[in-house]
């Protein structure tokens, strides 16, 4: 077939699984149910969406063709990835990428059973934390290829060391089952201790299948507790606060579109491993906008995996795309497939919105890099330390004694929340929010006005502004800040405005802003997720400290 054709070939469900409805269904006719989201967006009736089948469209966000009439914005920072909390701007958005540290790669294969057979030591989804109890990073990653996972441990996040460990003695290994993929979540919430640390490892051989398993330490693994449903290898897992549901990011293939994703929840982790095949909901696939293999460019991409995590106020992402060639041509020609890591956002834990198609996690093609092909995320998908967001991944050297090369750990580092600024140039320009709601008292930005100005001002639902709030009587914030308070002559707090619904406008000169929130006192707080943690949150989950992290940040990096 044509690529034009395969372009928009509808693959139904009934040709994998089972047929399922019709998308309309849940965001056309079908009344919308009483639940309401964090941020105001209302739960169609039927949850999850039904879905008719897959394509190679993008994909549809009801939310943002119809937002909410009032966001709620009293969980975390709110981003500007897409335009959900804007009305109205002059501003132009400009997509970020992040820095790969000059010490990559952090972690490279160096020990015998690192070496057993592949050299790998690298996440495979796996996981890297930040673990509260102890003030440690850890990383599990596999070890040798499909062999062991291991346990790397760091107190800055830059140098990890491989801690003897009981397991096998003399060695970092924590468990020496058959793997492929695999999921290490640190559960905060668990009210177990002993499923503190929760494992769904894919396993080959001898039986093939996802394997539910659990730890208190992240060390000492209990047996097999459950079995999953039918999947294929690089089904992950990631856990969804917002709605309190656990989800299963299902792999299957599709003729036509080869390797997606379907979707199934559960509440408890453990329970919901019993999915079967008519509960499993399609979901993502790459799409027409996906970028296609410089050399290899009649081959379509493929959705490898997806990793995702909850940041702030929404739920980030990690969407691997295969671009090609095949693995029977990789073989052939001692190469590396290529895939490469593209960022999506989701504000109501289905539907993902992917604006920018560039690399965030890339590969480099030229001679002895060590992420030449196959750049893979983690689970938990990345850290918060202090102003920087800690990107790890996985990638793959050529190498002549095996086609799919040496497997190794990187770090990328963005500016926290630096997903995606509003920009003015010397041309001031403005930001006007939908109507919103909060019961916060203080207002925060993270903006870079090193060369220009912030200023803003409430309005309220008619759009006129609310004296004080004024332009004129706000703080100018002139420095580049990643937690900045914005307050206004003639009133200590948002008292006055909280409760109510009410716009922001955000006056920008020479300034880039990528984030406002409002907070219940002066600490900075966001109330939002953090991902995999970071130092100095103390919950593991959310930001209940503002500055306090930045200061612990700071602290421990120092230390070391």
């Amino acid at each position: 077939m044509p690529l034009n054709a395969l372009q928009s070939v509808m693959v139904p469900w009934a040709a994998v699984l089972i047929g399922l409805g019709s998308f309309s269904d849940a965001y056309g006719e079908a009344p919308l149910s009483r639940h309401t989201l964090y941020n105001g967006i209302k739960q169609p009736a039927q949850w999850p969406p039904k879905v008719e089948g897959l394509t190679r469209e993008p994909m549809a966000v009801p939310y943002l063709e119809s937002p909410p009439p009032l966001i709620l914005i009293d969980v975390g920072r709110q981003l500007f990835v897409d335009d959900f909390l804007i009305e109205q701007t002059t501003l132009k958005r400009t997509f970020h990428r992040p820095q790969y540290h000059r010490a990559n790669p952090l972690l490279k294969p160096q020990r015998p059973w690192e070496r057993k057979d592949a050299k790998y030591a690298m996440p495979f989804s796996d996981g890297v934390w930040y673990d509260p109890k102890d003030q440690r990073f850890k990383m599990w990653y596999m070890g040798g290829l499909l062999h062991a996972t291991c346990l790397a441990e760091s107190t800055d996040g830059i140098e990890w060391e491989r801690p003897d460990l009981d397991v096998q003695p003399g060695t970092n290994i924590v468990h020496n089952g058959n793997r492929d993929s695999c999921t290490i979540w640190l559960d905060h919430n668990a009210t177990n201790p002993l499923h503190r640390f929760k494992m769904f490892r894919y396993q080959k051989t001898p039986k093939r299948g996802l394997v539910y398993q659990s730890s208190a330490d992240g060390i000492h693994w209990s047996n097999e507790i459950r079995w999953g449903g039918s999947c294929d290898d690089r089904t992950t897992i990631f856990y969804n606060p917002f709605r309190k549901v656990w989800v299963y990011s299902l792999r299957v293939s599709f003729e036509g579109l080869g390797r997606c994703r379907a979707y199934w929840e559960h509440p408890d982790a453990e329970k919901g491993m019993n999915w079967q095949k008519q509960d499993m909901v399609p979901w993502l696939a790459a799409d027409r906008l996906d970028h296609h293999h410089p050399q290899f460019k009649d081959t379509l991409p493929q959705l490898y995996n997806v990793d995702a995590v909850a940041y702030e106020s929404l739920l980030l992402g990690l969407f691997s795309i295969h671009k090609g060639p095949p693995n029977e041509v990789c073989k052939e020609r001692m190469i590396q497939k290529r895939n490469e890591v593209v960022l999506g956002f989701s504000r109501d834990g289905f539907h993902f919105y992917r604006p920018d198609r560039r690399a965030f996690l890339a590969v480099n093609e030229s001679k002895g890099a060590w992420n030449w092909g196959n750049v893979q995320s983690v689970g938990g998908g990345c850290l918060v330390v202090g102003d920087k967001l800690y990107f790890y991944f996985s990638g793959r050297a050529l190498n002549d004694e095996f086609w799919d090369g040496e497997g190794s750990t990187g770090l990328a580092i963005l500016r926290r929340d630096g997903f995606a600024s509003m920009d003015a140039g010397l041309q001031p320009g403005t930001l006007t929010t939908r109507l919103l709601q909060f019961e916060g008292k203080q207002l925060y930005v993270n903006a870079d006005a090193a060369k220009g100005q912030v200023r803003v001002e409430i309005l309220d639902q008619h759009s006129q502004v609310i004296a004080p709030f004024t332009k004129e009587a706000s703080t100018v914030i002139e420095t580049d800040t990643t937690i900045g308070r914005v307050h206004w002559d003639g009133a200590s707090d948002l008292a006055a405005v909280a409760g109510s619904p009410v716009r922001f406008r955000f006056h920008l000169k020479q300034a880039h802003l990528y984030a406002f929130w409002v907070g219940e006192d002066r600490s900075g707080a966001s109330s939002g997720y953090v991902a995999a943690g970071g130092p100095g949150f103390t919950t593991g989950t959310t930001d209940t400290v503002g500055l306090e992290a930045y200061r612990a940040a700071n602290r421990q990096l120092e230390s070391h």
